[in-house]
């Protein structure tokens, strides 16, 4: 497999996480070769609702950003359930967004959440913030100090298959 891309996905659930977030990854390791998974980080869910659980997954893979949407994010959200609705801070069995790939940020607007920024910043800490141009690792230092972020060693995230 020549030319594959270094992607960084941020998954995420409030039904069911601990349930949610491995079988999410177990389903990326058909996809690419999965090379880091962070610590589940716990937040509370925007518009209230069940806390999140959070991880940032790096993986490679020969897909490219239209690839992936098609034949990682769709399907596996499909496969676990996902439901969309008119409203986006819904409770949802998973969620994967594209943060990251080949160094170029994707989901701009998604960069400004702890959620994202503290586990990319633990399998990425030298990557650059693309918002605030300071490394992951200083971001997720002020982001720890502004905002209730947990995180949950206790839930175990697989690496390899």
């Amino acid at each position: 497999m020549n030319n594959l891309h270094k992607v960084y996905l941020n998954i995420g659930s409030n039904i069911e996480p601990e349930i949610h977030l491995p079988r999410a990854i177990e389903m990326l390791h058909q996809h690419g070769e999965v090379q880091a998974v962070s610590t589940p980080w716990e937040s509370r869910a925007v518009g209230g609702g069940p806390n999140f659980l959070n991880a940032c997954v790096l993986i490679h893979t020969a897909l490219d950003f239209e690839g992936l949407k098609k034949e990682i994010v769709h399907p596996i959200e499909s496969a676990l359930g996902r439901v969309r609705s008119a409203d986006k801070n819904a409770p949802r069995t998973i969620d994967v967004d594209i943060i990251m790939i080949d160094g170029q940020a994707f989901s701009l607007e998604k960069w400004s959440n702890p959620f994202v920024v503290v586990p990319l910043a633990e399998i990425a800490p030298d990557s650059l913030h693309p918002n605030l141009h300071i490394k992951m690792s200083e971001a997720a230092d002020q982001a720890l100090k502004q905002t209730w972020i947990k995180k949950r060693s206790d839930v175990v995230l697989p690496l390899h298959n």
